[in-house]
């Protein structure tokens, strides 16, 4: 495996960026540049990953392309379609998106997320991204979220043989996905039917934690590696041997000092 953080860290060029991602011990990164910046930047920030041996994880989009405003949706699809090209252009094992909310939080949990319509409207999202994008080195990736499709593996599964696309693969963050009690207290039983059922599909990875508070009803809270309960070594090495370079990003942080502390946590196992 490849374990790498979502931050850039702050740096002032492509080469201080590579140096500080490899002198904390990343050896998978997230691109830092996006698709409307110039390409001589996307080129200096590639260069500098392969001198210093980083793999290109990802490619972030995180846009509604299923936005309910027809202006916004031509504007996050149009995005999409860029994104999945650099990161075509530039190698990166992937581009992640989430599928898209039918409200106003771009992210958020509604019950239409959840209709058949909503299913067809990502069907045909993700079919129309990978075909305008014409991608062949990469691939369009959905991230899981608690709240919308694919909340689970065999939803993913499903969602893959309907999209129907080859260059349509899985981006896992297990976290996410863990939304009950059962995948909670089965925690590494739910890591196995992960890489039973997408296995070789997986592109990349997130990880982070989780925690069950006490408090009534069933609260499962996010939190930085560690301060949860969540068996992360034993998802690393199940990750690692379906792919021993299968990047690892560490995600949802507040500062670079934050990154910095739960990074070393994370090499220590």
């Amino acid at each position: 495996m490849r374990l790498g953080i979502s931050s850039g860290l702050k740096h002032a060029s492509a080469r201080e960026w590579a140096e500080k991602q490899v002198a904390l011990g990343c050896r998978a990164v997230v691109f830092p540049v996006q698709s409307n910046e110039p390409e001589e930047k996307q080129a200096e920030y590639v260069e500098e990953a392969r001198k210093h041996d980083l793999l290109i994880a990802e490619v972030g989009i995180w846009r509604n392309a299923l936005a309910s405003d027809p202006d916004e949706r031509k504007v996050n699809m149009d995005y999409c379609v860029e994104q999945l090209r650099l990161a075509d252009r530039i190698g990166a094992r992937c581009a992640v998106n989430v599928a898209g909310a039918f409200g106003k939080r771009w992210d958020g949990g509604y019950r239409e997320n959840f209709t058949k319509e909503a299913r067809r409207q990502t069907v045909e999202m993700v079919r129309e991204i990978i075909d305008r994008a014409e991608v062949r080195n990469s691939y369009f990736t959905l991230e899981p979220m608690p709240w919308m499709i694919p909340t689970g593996p065999q939803d993913y599964l499903e969602l893959i043989g309907e999209v129907d696309r080859e260059r349509f693969a899985v981006h896992l963050d297990i976290i996410n996905m863990t939304n009950s009690a059962e995948r909670y207290f089965h925690a590494e039983e739910f890591v196995d039917e992960c890489v039973s059922l997408l296995g070789k599909r997986i592109r990349s990875c997130h990880i982070k934690d989780v925690h069950l508070k006490e408090e009534y009803t069933l609260r499962l809270e996010e939190c930085a590696p560690g301060k949860g309960e969540f068996p992360l070594e034993y998802y690393m090495s199940k990750m690692d041997e379906i792919d021993g370079d299968m990047p690892i990003i560490l995600e949802h942080l507040n500062t670079d000092e934050e990154y910095v502390r739960y990074f070393e946590y994370l090499k220590t196992m």
